[in-house]
């Protein structure tokens, strides 16, 4: 499957899609205590398996009593993670403690809408962001930018428009139109246009439902944020390649021919293919296009470690 084309990639079957945020506070708050209940039930009946000690051998008239067997020592729970980037809890009470926590008819979906459209613009909103499952489209668009396929089908922002284009290089060989870049600059600048404090700010005070929907997608100790920075860390480590750049179809074997060829291409580079799905994006983008956007991650980087309350900022 072709990786240039944001409309057919899946997402990792390692990595299930979590059920939608939207329904309100209430089912939100549903979902956990039932995800708790299961857990815990499952945990009770694990520990009593382990920890139950086998019955005790008795003595006969006609041989010795056997001393009990010692019942087993049970393993020492494996500690939680250590968690290397916190949001520092001050930033969520101080910055949204009303709006994180809605009340009356007000979902924590419909709230955090409206906090977007107050960051992003109305117009900017709708056509360029899904605000529908964003918490959700945003953690497992993030863990998947560092894997093999990022599914577009899960994005929080709307693919880019137009097909992929190549050209025939000097050697013949198929390489990344120059125009193609064009796909992506209404993208990137959308992207600077965002004031960076801002969404940070945004981003730290609804980071409890960031962090839940984390923890649903299947890592139940692990922390959104430090994923967060590992995964921006990896896209600033992409590399900067010069045009052109050699790309090739990937073999279909069948008598059915594909009716979009288009989606099938890869780079010629093992190594360049080889990258994480976040990294090819950039790389297709085109060095000035990926560096701008390299410079707008590590900023956004700079405010969520830091998680300094907005009350605080100089």
């Amino acid at each position: 499957m072709g990786w240039m084309d944001p409309t057919v990639s899946q997402i990792s079957a390692e990595r299930p899609a979590a059920p939608p945020v939207g329904g309100g506070q209430r089912l939100v708050v549903g979902a956990v205590v039932v995800a708790l209940a299961i857990a815990a039930g499952a945990y009770l009946w694990w520990r009593e398996g382990r920890g139950s000690a086998p019955p005790v051998t008795t003595g006969t008239a006609d041989a010795p009593p056997v001393s009990p067997t010692p019942p087993p020592v049970a393993a020492a729970e494996p500690a939680p993670p250590a968690i290397l980037h916190p949001i520092e809890q001050a930033a969520v009470v101080t910055q949204g403690a009303q709006a994180a926590s809605p009340s009356g008819p007000d979902s924590a979906d419909a709230a955090l809408r409206r906090a977007l459209g107050e960051l992003l613009g109305s117009k900017a909103m709708l056509a360029m962001v899904h605000t529908d499952d964003f918490v959700r489209r945003v953690v497992a668009t993030i863990d998947n930018l560092d894997r093999a396929h990022a599914a577009p089908r899960l994005w929080p922002v709307v693919p880019a428009p137009g097909r992929f284009a190549t050209v025939r290089g000097g050697d013949g060989a198929e390489q990344i139109a120059p125009a193609n870049t064009s796909r992506y600059a209404p993208f990137v600048a959308f992207i600077e246009s965002i004031d960076t404090a801002r969404a940070a700010a945004l981003y730290v005070q609804w980071y409890p439902l960031f962090q839940q929907a984390y923890r649903e997608l299947g890592y139940p100790q692990g922390y959104f944020n430090d994923r967060l920075v590992q995964v921006i860390d990896r896209l600033l480590a992409s590399p900067e390649v010069a045009p052109p750049i050699a790309v090739r179809l990937t073999e279909v074997k069948g008598p059915i021919a594909s009716e979009r060829p288009w989606v099938r291409y890869e780079f010629a580079d093992p190594a360049l293919e080889s990258l994480p799905a976040g990294s090819k994006m950039l790389v297709r983008m085109g060095p000035a296009q990926s560096q701008r956007l390299k410079t707008k991650l590590a900023a956004f980087r700079a405010a969520i470690v830091r998680a300094v309350p907005a009350a605080r900022q100089p």
